[in-house]
């Protein structure tokens, strides 16, 4: 109503869909002195001549009946019942020589087809709620069954008929948990148990790096070790197109010292042709020293498990052994997206390729069997409280 004559398309994927759905809430909410329908066309006109078009996208080709359309909103229900496909090309129909507002709004639940590519475009890139680059800005707006006040106050029922679901749909209809997911590998990954806020590391702790390299992709990972054995991976470095030596001044610039040591797997350790020299020899040669962690892919993937299991500590809170800084948004992006592989269900499947790299760094970090930090003497703490002291005294 505040743009006369605006165009906005509403998808489901099947119609019998939007029958039951949107096409009704659009009666009940609009009045009929601004609103009415057409059910033949799918079409609801409001009395400035805005309009509501209802289509659905049952099949692939059914984008192209919208092939000469042009809307100012597009709004997409249940955006996990489409294909990343059928979405990127719908975008190209937001369009107009009118000055009003463009977007794409979009509501859905994890879980279904687009579940993989809903997750990427929007939870993972809009770690702050917000995504912007050169093609525009994304906005991800997290809502849980609680935030409802209407049904929370008219059916005081459903949150327990959503606690009588199994663990994963309960998980996603009740917690809004976008990291789980038909076919995941590691279903003890949960945001609000595995990923924390960054604090500055003590100094007595262990302090170890892990590192899968390949010309694609060199990711490496800065891991700290408490005196309880509880692992915290606090920074990240994930980059394409290195060669070694540009990889091995990446560990070097970020200035960490005191590292205990720097996990590899066995295969830089064979020569290369071009050289005659292996990738543990040239890291050697800018002074870092690489210690060969173990290779068996099923029982490390079982070992990281064991990591990731989540359980009570002393107070009641709920963890794990490993926790992950909120900074290293490629392992946290990657490590929930893994699946089985089809042909062995105790391995991890290696496709897509993309994103396997950070979790096998993490992978031989754990099969390194890392050892805890040694607990804290007199000595440190006394020096510890001077610091302390002294800190405040300058300040």
């Amino acid at each position: 109503m505040k743009y006369p004559r605006s165009k906005q398309l509403i998808l489901r994927r099947t119609l019998p869909e939007l029958e039951k759905s949107l096409i009704r809430v659009c009666l009940g909410l609009f009045d009929g002195s601004i609103y009415r329908y057409n059910a033949a066309k799918h079409t609801g006109t409001f009395s400035n001549g805005s309009i509501i078009d209802f289509g659905y996208c049952d099949r692939e080709n059914d984008v192209y009946k919208y092939q000469s359309a042009e809307y100012d909103i597009i709004r997409f229900d249940e955006l996990t019942h489409f294909t990343e496909d059928m979405y990127i090309y719908l975008m190209s129909r937001l369009r107009g020589t009118n000055s009003y507002p463009k977007q794409i709004k979009s509501s859905t639940n994890p879980g279904g087809v687009g579940h993989s590519w809903v997750k990427e475009r929007f939870i993972d890139r809009c770690c702050n709620g917000i995504f912007s680059d050169e093609n525009g800005t994304r906005q991800f707006i997290p809502a849980k069954v609680s935030d409802n006040s209407f049904l929370m106050k008219n059916d005081k029922g459903y949150i327990n008929r959503l606690n009588r679901l199994g663990e994963k749909d309960r998980r996603a209809l009740l917690y809004g948990d976008w990291d789980i997911f038909d076919g995941q590998y590691f279903s003890e990954f949960r945001r609000s148990i595995h990923v924390v806020r960054p604090f500055s590391i003590p100094k007595h702790w262990k302090r170890y790096f892990t590192m899968d390299y390949g010309l694609d992709m060199f990711a490496g990972y800065f891991i700290a070790v408490d005196t309880q054995g509880k692992a915290y991976v606090y920074r990240e470095i994930y980059k394409p197109n290195l060669i070694i030596s540009a990889a091995a001044k990446e560990i070097i610039a970020a200035g960490e010292k005191d590292i205990s040591v720097y996990y590899a797997p066995p295969d830089l350790y064979s020569r290369r042709q071009d050289t005659g020299k292996s990738v543990a020899e040239i890291f050697a040669e800018h002074g870092i020293l690489l210690a060969k962690s173990e290779n068996s892919r099923v029982q490390g993937w079982y070992n990281l498990k064991e990591w990731l299991t989540p359980y009570k500590d002393e107070v009641g809170n709920i963890t794990a052994n490993m926790v992950i800084f909120e900074n290293c948004t490629n392992l946290i992006r990657t490590l929930p997206a893994l699946t089985f592989d089809r042909t062995n269900p105790n391995d991890v499947a290696v496709h897509p390729h993309e994103i396997t790299h950070a979790p096998d760094a993490i992978r031989y970090f754990v099969s390194g069997r890392p050892s805890p930090a040694l607990p804290r003497t007199a000595e440190d703490e006394e020096n510890s409280y001077d610091r302390q002291i002294e800190h405040f005294i300058d300040y």
